[in-house]
């Protein structure tokens, strides 16, 4: 059963912290209140502690150059972002060299040059379309582009692979202000393929953030333990993939979601008020 508590008792009880970044540190608008003091509680008892984020618009240092640009001091190497998933997935699947479609800003583009992927315009014929974020790419105008070049490359009989580091589907922007992401625009694209393809069951894009647990198996190991705790606004990413790694999870309310928790759904561990109210 869910049972309330505070991120002090966290603080004291498990040897390491994973914080989800929007909704619990930051929103689009800016830091979040009590988000420093809690980091410099981390810093000055030792505590390790990470960054597990399905941000892949930006690279580890530029996530870190952001939050330490909010009052938030965190080194690129405590960040771990799915976007540098990106290369163990172009390497399993032998991608290296394949035309590659992006959402996303320059990062974006980086991360998958440096999985061996050849960047080309969404509009374009691509072998590969990544979905890593909404930015930077007008959300339906590039939707249409997308979608369009897919059903291109399908009626000449080629089946391109979809893979989306961001799997959330909405974020936090601050001031009671939500918005779409990338997972809301990888999902537009799988239904439009779906109704010209119904036939297809293969036509869908393989999650590599939360809550798949790579990004979870990547913190327990920089942390060097197994008695962690992951802090997440969002009961599908953060708190189904703590689950997932088998590892401990707290739900903060004031983000994407309420402290009222769906029977049967993912469950949190423990329930935690936002970190301004500790």
């Amino acid at each position: 059963m869910t049972q309330t508590t505070t991120i002090q008792a966290l603080i004291d009880n498990y040897d390491a912290l994973l914080l989800d970044a929007y909704g619990v540190l930051v929103t689009a608008g800016g830091s979040l209140p009590g988000a420093a003091a809690v980091v410099q509680n981390l810093a000055s008892r030792g505590r390790p502690y990470f960054v597990v984020t399905n941000d892949a618009s930006r690279l580890p240092g530029a996530i870190a150059a952001r939050l330490q640009g909010l009052g938030l001091p965190i080194e690129a190497e405590r960040v771990v972002s799915s976007g540098a998933l990106l290369t163990p997935y172009f390497r399993e699947h032998g991608l290296a060299g394949c035309h590659t479609a992006v959402f996303g800003p320059a990062d974006s583009q980086t991360y998958v040059r440096d999985a061996g992927g050849v960047v080309v315009e969404p509009g374009e014929a691509f072998d590969v379309l990544a979905v890593c974020d909404e930015h930077d790419t007008p959300f339906l105008e590039g939707a249409n582009e997308a979608l369009s070049s897919a059903y291109a490359q399908l009626e000449r009989g080629a089946t391109p692979r979809l893979v989306l580091p961001n799997p959330d589907l909405i974020a936090p922007h601050g001031h009671g202000r939500f918005g779409f992401t990338a997972g809301a625009l990888a999902l537009l694209i799988e239904h439009g393929l779906a109704l010209r393809y119904p036939e297809r069951d293969d036509l869908r894009f393989d999650a590599l953030g939360k809550p798949q647990t790579p990004l979870f198996d990547e913190a327990i190991r920089r942390a060097g333990s197994r008695n962690v705790v992951m802090i997440g606004d969002q009961l599908a990413t953060d708190i189904a993939g703590a689950n997932a790694a088998g590892i401990d999870s707290a739900l903060i309310t004031g983000g994407v979601a309420t402290a009222s928790i769906p029977a049967g759904g993912p469950q949190p561990t423990w329930l935690l008020p936002p970190l301004g109210d500790a």
